[in-house]
């Protein structure tokens, strides 16, 4: 391995040639970069005095940047590193902001940057019951969700067929069940009654109340579907945030959190789903609330309402909606709204015609001044 190679590839690591003329890899600590530039709306941001705090960001805003001093600030002001909790949607995402955090603080240990989902299967395995369950629970693919759900809808067909069938769909389905197509619907409902915080009964209840045996089915098909993973030992990523969310929610498991972390920021907060709010809300809503008052906590959550695009896996943009009113300050006022107001990406010619669609855009139910001032941005460069 030539040391051009090793360096370009490891920016982290240096290649020496030993005493034998071999290379050796050698580990070098980053050295600390400048704080950058801040705008007077980052720097409301990074000033937060504390509570919960939303900030409207769109694309090139400079909204990882502003995330990142505000995590350097904090660190700065005493705060130790390891109270402080990043949570973000991708992997990708959660290694950028882990090697930015690392670079920006130098030889000092970051934060935890990690996705909903690690933070989640870390929670569950820390309470998992040794009893129970031998072995690591084991987070089940998509694909093989997949096929659980095909081999379960095609079993109960053959279980019908012999008149053994306990699960009952209506007749204008039945000739769908072994179509993937089908599966798909399946999964999905199974997805969102979980993220909901739904179970069998509960999702039994809701399908008399509508007048679905469709529903009413597929509520018997989860209790069933729930019974074989845990048979298995295996959780897929809808169950995983529904149990942690659960644990969370326990007095002594809160408690717990709640001395574990001072502040919990989450990016692309438009993404999260209703089991993932309350997740936060049980991380981050609670303690130090006062008669009629909110949480009161350390939460700053940057996201843009405009941007909502994963409905299709549950996303729900009715959370970033609705944070003012469920992360409120201690004294019970809504949270404050702060506006990242710049574009570093985009021209002044592209703004002035996102403009045109913009200004017919309804309203949202966040403060009308901050919405605005969110979809009128600025611009650094002239030109497209």
């Amino acid at each position: 391995m030539s040391s051009s190679s090793t360096t370009r590839h490891s920016p982290h690591r240096q290649a020496r040639r030993g005493t034998t003329g071999a290379y050796r890899l050698v580990r070098t600590l980053p050295g600390s970069v400048d704080p950058p530039l801040l705008d007077a709306a980052q720097r409301a941001v990074v000033d937060h005095p504390g509570g919960p705090l939303l900030v409207l960001a769109g694309p090139g805003t400079g909204k990882t940047t502003t995330l990142v001093e505000s995590v350097a600030a904090r660190v700065a002001q005493g705060t130790d590193p390891a109270r402080i909790l990043v949570l973000t949607f991708s992997r990708k995402a959660a290694v950028e902001l882990r090697d930015r955090m690392a670079a920006r603080l130098g030889a000092v240990r970051g934060p935890q940057a990690t996705t909903f989902h690690s933070f989640c299967y870390a929670l569950v395995r820390a309470h998992q019951d040794a009893d129970l369950f031998a072995d690591p629970l084991r987070l089940l693919s998509g694909p093989e969700q997949d096929v659980t759900v095909r081999d379960l809808l095609a079993g109960q067909l053959d279980l019908e067929k012999q008149g053994h069938a306990h699960i009952r769909w209506p007749d204008e389905l039945r000739a769908c069940l072994t179509t993937r197509g089908f599966a798909d619907e399946v999964r999905a409902v199974l997805a969102r009654s979980r993220e909901l915080g739904l179970g069998p009964d509960a999702l039994a209840d809701f399908a008399r109340r509508t007048g679905r045996p469709d529903w009413s089915a597929a509520a018997e098909f989860l209790a069933e579907y729930l019974d074989v993973l845990d048979a298995q030992g295996v959780l897929d990523y809808a169950e995983l945030v529904h149990r942690a969310v659960l644990l969370a929610e326990r007095p002594e498991v809160s408690a717990l959190l709640a001395g574990q972390y001072d502040l919990v920021f989450v990016d692309e907060y438009q993404d999260t789903d209703p089991a993932q709010v309350r997740l936060l809300h049980a991380l981050a809503g609670n303690r130090g609330s006062t008669p009629g008052g909110g949480g009161g906590r350390n939460l700053i959550a940057f996201g843009d309402p405009d941007q909502s695009i994963y409905a299709f896996r549950g996303a729900d943009v009715n959370g970033i909606l609705d944070f003012p009113e469920v992360f409120r300050r201690a004294d019970g006022g809504p949270a404050p709204v702060g506006v990242l107001t710049t574009s570093r990406r985009s021209g002044d010619r592209l703004l002035e015609a996102t403009r045109l669609l913009t200004r017919r855009m309804p309203l949202t139910r966040l403060p009308s001044a901050k919405v605005r001032a969110h979809r009128e941005l600025g611009a650094v460069r002239e030109g497209g």
